[in-house]
C-alpha cells in the first residue's frame, strides 16, 4: 500500500491564494479530487492526506467535506488559529470528524522567525493533545533550531517536518541544514515527510541524483520508522509530474527491505496520523 501524506486541493481565487508568486501561473486554476484520482491510480497510490493551503477555519471544514465525498482522502491536516482564545472549541468541532488528523500553520511566511515560540501559539500547540491531533512543521532551514525549542517543550506531541524543511537543493548546499535537521531528528516524537523537494531544486533541470545527499541525511537521521512520502501535488507540478515525484523515493528506497519500505510508504503514516 502507498499513502501520499501531503497533497493540496483548491478552488482558485486570487484573494485567498496570494502566496502563488511569479512563475506559478499554472497553479492559478482549480485543483480538485477528480484531477488527482487518475494520477493516484497510475502511480499505484492508494490514499492521501490532504493538507491546508489557506489559513482560514473554513478551509478545514471544506477539506473534510471533500474527504466525505472521496474515500481516497484518508486524513485531513487543516488550519486552526492556535493563538485564538477559542482554539479548544474550534479543535473540538473539527476533531469530531474522524478524518481530521492534524493542524498546520504556514510558519515560514511569518515575519517573526521565532513565531513558534510565542506564548499564545505554544498554548495552542498544548491544546492539540486533548484531541490526539498532530502538528505539521512548515519550515525554512533557518527555522529548524526554533522548531527544536518548540519540540523540547512538548515531548509527547507528534510533530512532522514538511518538505524536509526546504534545504537549498538548487544550490546543492547541505550545511547548516544537515546539522540542524539531525538535531531535530534526535527527538523521537518528530517525523519527516519526503515531499516538496522538486520545487526546491532547479525546476527545469533537476536530476534524481540532486536529491540523494538530502535523502541520505533524512534516512540516517530519522530512520525508516519516522519517514513518510508526500507529493506536494499540485505545487510539485511546477517542476515535475506526479509520477516523476513518486518515482524519486521509489527508486531511492528500492534496496531497503520490504518491511522498511512498507513503513515508509504506509505504516508510518498510519501510526503518525492514526489512519485506518
Amino acid at each position: 500500500m502507498k499513502i501520499d501524506t501531503h497533497q493540496h486541493f483548491w478552488a482558485y481565487n486570487q484573494e485567498e491564494y496570494s502566496w502563488m508568486g511569479p512563475g506559478m501561473d499554472s497553479l492559478r486554476r482549480d485543483y480538485l479530487p477528480p484531477d488527482l484520482a487518475p494520477l493516484l491510480q497510475s502511480a499505484d497510490v492508494d490514499a492521501t492526506v490532504s493538507v491546508q493551503a489557506r489559513q482560514f477555519l473554513h478551509e478545514s471544514f471544506w477539506l473534510l467535506d471533500l474527504a466525505d465525498q472521496y474515500p481516497f482522502i484518508a486524513g485531513v491536516v487543516g488550519w486552526v488559529d492556535l493563538r485564538s482564545p477559542s482554539v479548544e472549541d474550534d479543535l473540538a468541532r473539527l476533531a469530531a470528524h474522524r478524518k481530521f488528523r492534524g493542524v498546520r500553520h504556514v510558519v515560514h511566511d511569518e515575519p517573526d522567525d521565532r513565531f513558534m515560540m510565542r506564548p499564545d501559539f505554544a498554548r495552542g500547540i498544548a491544546a492539540l493533545a486533548k484531541f490526539r491531533l498532530t502538528y505539521d512543521l512548515l519550515l525554512f532551514p533557518r527555522h529548524i533550531t526554533v522548531a527544536e525549542e518548540l519540540v523540547r517543550l512538548f515531548p509527547n506531541q507528534p510533530f512532522v517536518v514538511d518538505h524536509i524543511a526546504k534545504p537549498l537543493i538548487k544550490e546543492h548546499r547541505l550545511s547548516p541544514w544537515d546539522r540542524d535537521i539531525r538535531a531535530l531528528a534526535a527527538f523521537e516524537n518528530v517525523y519527516c515527510k519526503l515531499s516538496g523537494m522538486v520545487t526546491e531544486a532547479d525546476w527545469a533541470h533537476w536530476k534524481p541524483g540532486d536529491f540523494t545527499q538530502y535523502l541520505d541525511t533524512i534516512l540516517e537521521s530519522f530512520g525508516s520508522k519516522r519517514v513518510m512520502v508526500g507529493s506536494d501535488w499540485p505545487v510539485c507540478t511546477l517542476a515535475a509530474s506526479y509520477e516523476e515525484v513518486i518515482r524519486i523515493p521509489t527508486e531511492y528506497f528500492h534496496l531497503l527491505s520490504s518491511n522498511e519500505q512498507a513503513d515508509i510508504w504506509a505504516d508510518n503514516a498510519r501510526r503518525f496520523y492514526g489512519l485506518p
